[in-house]
């Protein structure tokens, strides 16, 4: 069920914390601006990475410097006329950053910031924040020899940016405490060697403690959504390297289909468990089907020999792709539930309005595929269908993911 009333990430503090309105949350959520905004209000790109496969992998953002006073700023910019504001984010990230990637189209959050106009006036604007996981990063750009970028650690980045909300965006978009909390960086080392040696199933039976390490499962299959998204976001691309993304996705299901059995045979075995057995598979079972249809989109593909994707579908990629980060951010916030309570409520808020986000490009998308398709290629328009149906199930599953966590916090926090 989708809320309407609740905060925006990174939007209390400037609000004071208030609830917004409802017609400016639903503005807010479709990533559309507000009706009487001023018209200076702008887009931005905050464009993101990790530095390893593990959970525990720091993230970093990029910032460059502006062009007037060399301050280290996010790339951000006007939304263009029948420009998507997601789309103007990306645009500008390629612009004045030279990076691509996947734009999340639904804004994390919004900053404020006093722009000086050529009257001399100083007007308020309002800067709606977009994730952009990056793949490529260009030796040559646009706006090359007028800006410096540079990858900065998050705190790094936070305290580098003049506008105290960005900066509390920057700090907030990967809890300091999911590093302090994982403890599971020494297993996922083991079990990288132990693979060479082993099956997945005998390598997790072997490495885990009799009474079961259910947080450290959760958080490899984490590991597994987030890497199977990042696939799924590159296969979506099309390009030579397609059947290699097809693959990855493939083997990411599988791990994640070894780990899903591990927790059900550690249920059985294990006399005290940290949740409710039943809450556990439920957990379990809802990343595990999240997975699953990321690999029915790849399948779907390969099958019907598709290349070529919709600027749609690659948006609700770009969708999954911000949920598994979401979804790996909670999971070992798991290990102290009732401590972080508070920011478990706000992760799982915000990945139920991305839920609402890809239903509403769903529906655009499909819409537009019948108008073009539907009558001069149905058979073209069943495939697009499919896919199209398979990257919904994937977003609905994350919400289910959600669900589970809140039902969790309600019933241990």
């Amino acid at each position: 069920m989708r809320r309407l009333f609740q905060h925006v990430p990174g939007a209390a503090a400037a609000s004071g914390g208030r609830l917004l309105d409802l017609s400016r949350f639903c503005h807010l959520a479709a990533g559309q601006p507000c009706s009487g905004e001023s018209a200076v209000d702008q887009i931005a790109a905050l464009p993101y990475r990790t530095r390893g496969d593990g959970l525990s992998a720091p993230t970093e953002v990029l910032l460059v410097t502006s062009r007037g006073t060399g301050r280290w700023v996010v790339p951000k910019g006007n939304v263009g006329k029948r420009e998507a504001p997601h789309m103007a984010a990306a645009r500008e990230a390629l612009e004045e950053a030279g990076v691509a990637g996947a734009i999340c189209p639904s804004p994390l959050g919004s900053y404020f910031y006093r722009k000086t106009l050529r009257s001399g006036a100083a007007i308020r604007a309002e800067v709606q924040v977009y994730p952009l996981a990056v793949t490529d990063e260009l030796a040559e750009w646009a706006e090359d020899g007028q800006r410096t970028r540079q990858w900065f650690s998050l705190a790094e980045a936070a305290g580098l940016v003049d506008e105290p909300d960005l900066g509390t965006l920057i700090r907030n978009f990967s809890a300091s405490e999911v590093r302090a909390l994982t403890q599971t960086a020494p297993l996922f080392a083991r079990l990288g060697g132990a693979k060479e040696k082993f099956g997945m199933f005998h390598w997790f039976q072997t490495l885990l403690p009799r009474q079961g390490n259910f947080f450290a499962l959760f958080e490899a299959h984490g590991e597994t959504l987030v890497a199977g998204s990042n696939a799924l976001v590159r296969m979506l691309q099309g390009g030579d390297a397609m059947a290699q993304h097809v693959r990855e996705i493939s083997e990411r299901e599988h791990d994640a289909d070894a780990i899903t059995r591990e927790v059900l045979i550690s249920v059985r075995k294990t006399f005290l468990t940290p949740f409710d057995r039943g809450a556990i598979t439920s957990l379990i079972g809802v990343m595990d089907d999240a997975i699953d249809q990321m690999q029915q989109v790849a399948s779907v593909a390969a099958i019907y020999d598709v290349g070529t994707f919709e600027p749609e579908m690659q948006d609700m990629a770009a969708i999954i792709v911000e949920a598994t980060r979401l979804i790996a951010e909670a999971l070992p916030l798991l290990r102290a539930i009732h401590a972080n309570a508070p920011r478990l409520h706000e992760l799982t808020e915000r990945l139920i309005r991305l839920e609402g986000r890809a239903d509403e490009i769903h529906d655009a998308g499909l819409a537009r595929a019948y108008r073009t398709l539907g009558e001069v290629a149905p058979m073209r328009f069943f495939v697009c269908r499919e896919i199209y149906s398979h990257l919904e199930r994937v977003v609905d599953k994350c919400e289910d993911v959600a669900n589970e966590i809140d039902n969790l916090v309600i019933d241990h926090a």
